[in-house]
């Protein structure tokens, strides 16, 4: 074993540098996943901001289209809201999907 050779002094130091190393390893790593988590967070908050923006527009609309219609109500921009909601996830996953 070549730890053998070395005395004890140096032994602790190869330990102290070998615990910097992944001290500084572990770090960059909980700053990388940091800074991820921020950027989900901002953007997620933008989304929302958005949503609450297009919610007028969109309620406008669909209770104009559900006035004209025989069956009027909540049933009907619930059910356009709805479409409108899964066709926008579907193009939004196929967009920022990650290969992996």
């Amino acid at each position: 074993m070549k730890n053998k050779n070395l005395t004890r002094k140096e032994r602790i130091k190869q330990r102290a540098k070998a615990s910097r190393e992944k001290l500084k390893k572990s770090r960059e790593e909980f700053s990388k996943e940091f800074r991820k988590a921020i950027n989900t967070a901002i953007v997620a908050a933008f989304g929302f901001l958005m949503a609450l923006v297009w919610r007028d527009v969109i309620t406008e609309y669909v209770d104009k289209i559900s006035a004209v219609s025989p069956v009027k109500g909540k049933l009907i921009s619930a059910l356009i809201v709805t479409f409108v909601s899964v066709i926008g996830i579907l193009v939004i996953s196929r967009l920022f999907s990650v290969e992996e």
